[in-house]
C-alpha cells in the first residue's frame, strides 16, 4: 500500500509539473530554452536524434518469465489463462501438475548462464549499433528491480539480478547505444483489471504502476531508446503520455539524445512519436515521409529469426531494421540465433558502408533481371542487388553516368568496367570470380561516385 501510495503522489507530481510546463513553456524543434508541452503537435516538433537514423541495425531481446514454457509466443500467460486455447490448456495438463500457476514460471527462469559481456560481444560482432532489452512484458513481471512490482521481478523472484542493469553496463562499455522495451499494460493486474472495469475512466494503475516505472527506468538506467508497447486497450490520455514525454524531453537525464517510438495510446501508433513501428512487422512499399523502424521475427507467431535479407530494404527506404531474439531461460542465445546474427555481422563488414548513416536515394528499388535497391551517401549511390546477373553484367536503369563517374564492388577494390545502352541503361561488368571468391555469399553492393 505504501508503494501504490508513493506512486500516486509521483503521478500527481508530474501532473502537476505537466501543466507548469504547459503555462510557461513554448514548443519550438530546436534553441536555448525551448521546453515542449504536453500535446501532441509540441511533442512532436522535437527532431529526432541523428544517432538513430544513422545506426539502421538494432538487436531486440525478447526475454522474461514466458523463455520457461517456451512454447507458443511470449504471449503464453494470455493464451492459457486469457484465452484459453486449448492447446496452452493441454500442454500445461501434459507437461505440469495440477494447480501449476504462471507465478510458479518464476523461480525457474534462472539465467544461470547469462554472461552480458558475451551478450555483448555477440551483439558487436553482429554490427548492432543499438540493442532492444525487454524489462517487462505484459506478464508484469520485471527484468530489474522495480519498486512497484513486490515479489515479480528479476532481483526477488528466479535470478536474483538486475538483468537490466547488467546488459547495459556491458553493452554501453562497446559504444553501443542501449534501448528499454517497457509495456504499459500488465494483464492480470488487479488495478489494471479495475481501470478497465471502470472503462478507463479511473487512472489506478497508471498512478501505482505504469509511470513509477517508467521514470524509474529512466533515472536508473538513462537509456537511449524507450521501445513502448501494450498501448492498445485504451488512449494516451488513461496513460498521461504526453506529460510524460514532456517531462522525458524537457528534464530527464536524456533529454538530448533519447529516441521514442508511437505506441503511447490507442490513437498514437503511425501518427505520433519519435518513429514509427505502426503495426508488428510493419513494412511499407514506399518511402515513408516519417522515420520508421522494422521488427523482424521468427515466424509468423514468435519474435525471432528470418533468413531473408529485409535490412537491405528496410534502409532503402529510410527505416532501421531491428532483430529480435529470444534467449532461454538459462541465458543462452542458441546457436541458430547466434549464426543469424554472425551472418549479419558479416555481410556488413563489408557491406556496412552502404548501410550505416546512409540515406534512401531518388529511386529505391530497381526490378530488372535481379531486385536492386538503392541507397546513398551525399553524391555517392549504392546499389544493392539481391541475385548475381546472367554473365556478370549487372544492368542499372536509374544512375546517370557522367565523365567522372567511377564504379566498383565493395569488398574488391578496383574500378570495375562499365558502359552504357540506349535501351538497358548503365551496363556493369562485375568481376569474373568464383563464388568463394566473392566478398560476400549474397547481397552484392555496388558503389556509384559521379552519377546523377
Amino acid at each position: 500500500m505504501k508503494s501504490r501510495a508513493r506512486g500516486a503522489r509521483l503521478l500527481l507530481l508530474l501532473l502537476v509539473l505537466g501543466e507548469a510546463a504547459s503555462a510557461l513553456g513554448t514548443a519550438c524543434p530546436a534553441g536555448p530554452g525551448c521546453r515542449y508541452t504536453p500535446d501532441w503537435p509540441s511533442l512532436d516538433s522535437r527532431p529526432l536524434p541523428g544517432w538513430f537514423d544513422e545506426a539502421k541495425f538494432g538487436v531486440f531481446l525478447h526475454w522474461g518469465v514466458f523463455s520457461v514454457p517456451a512454447w507458443g509466443s511470449e504471449w503464453f500467460w494470455w493464451h492459457w489463462k486469457g484465452e484459453r486455447r486449448p492447446p496452452y490448456e493441454r500442454f500445461m495438463s501434459d507437461n505440469y501438475p495440477p494447480g501449476f500457476s504462471y507465478a510458479d514460471f518464476g523461480p525457474q527462469f534462472t539465467t544461470r548462464f547469462f554472461h552480458p559481456d558475451s551478450w555483448a560481444d555477440l551483439f558487436q560482432a553482429a554490427g548492432a549499433k543499438y540493442v532492444v532489452l525487454t524489462t517487462k512484458h505484459h506478464e508484469g513481471y520485471t527484468n530489474w528491480p522495480s519498486p512497484v512490482s513486490w515479489n515479480w521481478n528479476s532481483q526477488d523472484v528466479g535470478p536474483h539480478r538486475d538483468l537490466v542493469g547488467e546488459l547495459g553496463a556491458a553493452i554501453r562499455k562497446r559504444n553501443i547505444r542501449y534501448g528499454l522495451y517497457h509495456s504499459l499494460l500488465e494483464w492480470f493486474h488487479p488495478l489494471y483489471l479495475l481501470d478497465k472495469k471502470n472503462g478507463f475512466k479511473t487512472q489506478h494503475f497508471v498512478s501505482a504502476k505504469t509511470m513509477p516505472e517508467l521514470y524509474d527506468l529512466v533515472n536508473r538506467y538513462k537509456p537511449d531508446l524507450i521501445w513502448s508497447d501494450g498501448d492498445w486497450e485504451s488512449p494516451d490520455t488513461y496513460w498521461n503520455s504526453t506529460y510524460f514525454l514532456s517531462w522525458l524531453y524537457n528534464d530527464s537525464p536524456v533529454k538530448d539524445e533519447v529516441v521514442v517510438n508511437d505506441r503511447w495510446g490507442q490513437n498514437c501508433s503511425c501518427h505520433h512519436g519519435g518513429y514509427y513501428n505502426c503495426q508488428d512487422k510493419f513494412k511499407p512499399k514506399t518511402l515513408p515521409d516519417h522515420k520508421w523502424e522494422m521488427c523482424s521475427t521468427v515466424d509468423k507467431h514468435s519474435w525471432g529469426y528470418r533468413r531473408d535479407m529485409e535490412l537491405v530494404q528496410t534502409v532503402s527506404l529510410g527505416g532501421n531494421y531491428l532483430l529480435n531474439i529470444g534467449p532461454t531461460k538459462d541465458g543462452l542465445i542458441v546457436p541458430i540465433f547466434q549464426e543469424r546474427l554472425l551472418a549479419v555481422g558479416k555481410w556488413l563488414s563489408i557491406n556496412g558502408e552502404a548501410i550505416y548513416a546512409s540515406k534512401p536515394w531518388r529511386v529505391q528499388l530497381e526490378k530488372n533481371t535481379t531486385f536492386v535497391w538503392y541507397t546513398s551517401k551525399g553524391s555517392t549511390v549504392y546499389a544493392i542487388f539481391l541475385d548475381w546477373p546472367e554473365k556478370g553484367i549487372l544492368s542499372l536503369k536509374s544512375p546517370i553516368t557522367t565523365s567522372a563517374t567511377q564504379i566498383m564492388m565493395l569488398g574488391i577494390q578496383k574500378d570495375l568496367k562499365w558502359s552504357t545502352d540506349p535501351v538497358k541503361g548503365l551496363l556493369i561488368s562485375l568481376p569474373q570470380l568464383l563464388p568463394s571468391a566473392l566478398p560476400v555469399e549474397f547481397a552484392w553492393t555496388v558503389k556509384l561516385t559521379g552519377v546523377k
